[in-house]
């Protein structure tokens, strides 16, 4: 299999200058790599071992994640007691302009579970706090070059087909929830500088903590200093805020091994850094974004309203499985970096099919879910008959989708933690948007399947997607990968470094 970086390739003397992954992580008692298996009982010690592993992490980052977009909820919420046109309005603000920042800085920042983890791994520690540096400074500037969107953002909503009074209310409001944006370039590499290093529960207990004070701080702006939506957007920020400052205090308190304060080396070999997170940037926003683009295809059809309307139901169902996974996709992605740095190819292997078997098994069971409950689950969301009619003539496609969503994940893991951002980006770009939106438009206007037509052709794109990339991954040589990491923390590594420097 071709990769986008690095071809190097060492000895077994080499091997054995890697550190061992630190006690918490590693496979065997021993510290070494996974025998090869020999048994089925040898498997069944595997799937247990590895399963522990993968949910020690994923599930405080699952409910990090739940909390987190529960700041969101709770935010339109509030908005919706002041007036329909500012909750259109608000909602319009976060799902597109502050969604598009998200994914972008999300993405950039994802370069750190690739670095991050497979240097933890490799025992550098005291590099972890370095390439945090790195990725707050891009993320800052990435920031700076996002603020147009922002303040433009009324005259980019008025293009977009938006009410004019809609598009006026969702502009001021963006430009009040620029310091949001700025919080997710410190949020998000503190998030990654911890995952790494599976120190997880933190986040989890801090975004609990934000999303109960957050109700607090709407409360009291909106109902009892009637701020209005001014109130929502500063509680929004400053609830943000509150999220990026206790993760950096805990650091700078509890991270003393991998945390050795700010340091010039931060802005060393940053082009090359860059380059690594535009390419994680690029290869998550072209995921973010196909699935954006079906509302809006959607928008443009005979009956807008009901197809919208039901496809929202079905998409709203579809990301609260979504939010699952991505502590899914985040978890394997710290297994894959940590095992691939520590030198244990093996390990790496066993732990992405055994979360790609686990993640099928949950994929099939809410696929069962939802063909079992296809003309019931909509009372949930509308008392119209005609929309629950729409949304169960959509249930099968909706089942599909979750099962889809709970591989794709995790492949996208895997290729993080690996560092295939590059090769990955590729690939979405072809299967999305080449093959999977031209063949939605057709399916949803040139025959009369309407919003099925446009979701099945964006299915095809996402089945394709995983498919070339479950082969890849089940050609993937683990030794040349671990060469590969190896040669990342050669280059970018603590043997790299000067010490009079730091």
């Amino acid at each position: 299999m071709e990769k986008p970086e690095f071809d190097h390739k060492i000895s077994s003397d080499d091997q054995t200058a890697l550190h061992d992954a630190p006690s918490t992580l590693l496979v065997n008692g021993d510290g070494g790599d996974h025998p090869p298996i020999q048994s089925y009982e040898h498997t069944k010690n595997i799937f247990y071992v590895e399963s522990i592993k993968l949910w020690a992490i994923a599930a405080p980052i699952a409910f990090n994640i739940l909390c987190n977009y529960g700041v969101n909820s709770f935010t339109s919420i509030f908005v919706g007691h002041i007036g329909d046109v500012e909750l259109s309005a608000v909602a319009i603000s976060l799902s597109v302009i502050a969604n598009l920042s998200f994914g972008f800085l999300l993405g950039m920042a994802s370069a750190l579970e690739t670095l991050c983890g497979q240097a933890y791994g490799a025992g550098e520690t005291e590099m972890l706090g370095i390439y945090m540096q790195r990725s707050w400074i891009i993320l800052i500037v990435t920031c700076f070059c996002l603020l147009p969107l922002y303040i433009f953002a009324t005259p980019i909503l008025k293009l977009l087909g938006q009410r004019h009074d809609i598009a006026v209310i969702a502009g001021e409001f963006s430009i009040k929830i620029i310091p949001q944006m700025f919080s997710l370039a410190i949020n998000f590499p503190t998030q990654k500088f911890l995952q790494a290093q599976s120190k997880v529960a933190i986040l989890a207990w801090v975004g609990f903590v934000a999303f109960v004070l957050h109700i607090g701080i709407l409360f009291l702006f909106i109902k009892v200093f009637k701020w209005g939506l001014a109130g929502a957007a500063a509680a929004y920020d400053v609830s943000n805020w509150g999220i990026a400052v206790a993760q950096v205090v805990y650091i700078v308190v509890w991270c003393e091994e991998s945390w050795r304060g700010l340091s010039w080396l931060a802005f060393r070999d940053l082009w090359g850094f860059v380059k690594l997170s535009i390419a994680s940037a690029v290869m998550l926003c072209l995921e973010i974004w196909y699935f954006m683009s079906i509302i809006v295809l959607t928008g443009h059809l005979e009956d807008p309203v009901l197809a919208v309307g039901s496809l929202s139901i079905c998409m709203n169902l579809n990301g609260w499985e979504g939010m699952l996974f991505i502590g899914v996709n985040a978890a394997i992605s710290v297994r894959v970096s940590n095992e691939l740095g520590s030198g244990h190819p093996r390990a790496a292997k066993y732990s992405v099919f055994v979360t790609v078997v686990e993640s099928l098994l949950i994929g099939l069971l809410s696929m069962v879910i939802i063909i079992a409950t296809k003309d019931h689950f909509a009372i949930i969301f509308t008392n119209s008959e005609r929309m629950q009619k729409a949304v169960s003539d959509l249930a099968y496609l909706l089942a599909i989708t979750m099962v889809l969503n709970s591989i794709q994940p995790v492949i996208s893991g895997v290729a993080v933690g690996g560092g295939w951002q590059g090769l990955v980006a590729y690939i979405n770009l072809t299967c999305y948007y080449i093959i999977g939106l031209p063949i939605g438009f057709l399916l949803g206007y040139k025959t009369k399947l309407g919003v099925q037509g446009i979701w099945m052709g964006m299915i095809f794109g996402t089945f394709l997607q995983t498919v070339i990339l479950l082969i890849i991954v089940w050609k993937t040589d683990w030794n040349e990968e671990v060469a590969q990491a190896s040669e990342r923390m050669r280059k970018w590594g603590a043997q790299t470094i000067d010490p009079d420097e730091q």
